[in-house]
């Protein structure tokens, strides 16, 4: 049941998706006053719920928004949502907006804080990406300062993400990479970043300015299980152009690899055998990691 048919949760209705509305006060619209999480759905498996709402929680205490609904609720209003629109492999995206309020920047006069769920297929990567590898660029605009906006928090301004995209676009990629203000690595437009360098596997840490990523977490625990040692350090352009391989992990990308960054040819320009084993690995436990439907 999709396209036309797609049945969108709003606070515990659903809607039609031409119908799927929520006030233009609301200050999710008028200021990006609110959270998401995008959540991904694999052979009927709600990959790592638990632990997607739990940080969606987390980005809410970090603005202030009080949640009114329980984590089971939204748990189960999620997989209520994949049932209804008779889903067994997608992609989830939740959000939580502040609600009305007045015209002024003040989250105080808002109410009625607005749930809504999206449970629908998921557009990848091209198939030829995952098997030849993406090529990204660096691009000028820096990650939000953990001081400014923390990149933690999940929130409805993607701005700073947006424009990184908007940039790689009008210079012919796909993705792009983001440096932080200290001029470390932080992450892809929407994804992680990962490196292979001596047959370690080496990632940036959090505090560079990323976001702590479901898939990047199941990454690093699959390369303890199958013997590959794990730093999460800070990580220049450099480290990368000279890597022997590297890989990119999202909800949406699961892992894809990275091949050329900055037009320098990363290891021989073919995904690499540790991303071959992780991807492989991934694509095995990810049914079986969260809450089954």
């Amino acid at each position: 049941m999709h396209g036309k048919n797609m049945k969108v949760y709003i606070n515990g209705k659903y809607y039609d998706k031409d119908d799927a509305k929520v006030s233009v006060f609301d200050h999710g619209f008028l200021y990006g006053d609110g959270i998401f999480e995008g959540i991904r759905l694999y052979s009927g498996n709600v990959f790592k719920l638990d632990k997607h709402i739990d940080r969606l929680f987390r980005s809410a205490k970090a603005i202030m928004l009080d949640m009114p609904w329980s984590k089971q609720q939204i748990i189960d209003a999620v997989c209520d949502a994949c049932r209804t629109n008779g889903l067994q492999d997608g992609y989830i995206r939740l959000v939580v907006s502040r609600g009305r309020g007045k015209l002024g920047l003040s989250p105080f006069s808002c109410e009625d804080p607005q749930l809504v769920i999206i449970a629908d297929e998921i557009q990848l990567y091209p198939k030829e990406l995952y098997e030849c590898g993406l090529k990204a660029l660096t691009v000028p605009t820096r990650r939000n300062s953990q001081a400014a906006l923390p990149p933690m928090v999940k929130s409805l301004n993607y701005l700073n993400n947006i424009l990184a995209k908007i940039e790689a676009h009008n210079s012919g990629y796909e993705e792009c990479l983001l440096l932080n203000n200290e001029g470390y690595v932080a992450e892809c437009s929407g994804d992680n970043v990962f490196i292979v360098f001596d047959g370690k596997l080496i990632t940036p840490p959090i505090s560079c300015g990323s976001l702590g990523g479901m898939t990047r977490g199941t990454v690093i625990e699959l390369a303890k299980k199958l013997g590959i040692e794990l730093l999460e350090t800070p990580i220049t352009r450099f480290d990368i152009w000279t890597a022997d391989e590297c890989f990119l992990t999202g909800t949406a990308a699961k892992l894809i690899p990275l091949v050329e960054l900055d037009k320098r040819v990363i290891g021989d320009g073919k995904p690499g055998e540790i991303t071959k084993r992780l991807i492989e690995a991934f694509n095995e436990v990810a049914p079986k990691i969260g809450v089954h439907l």
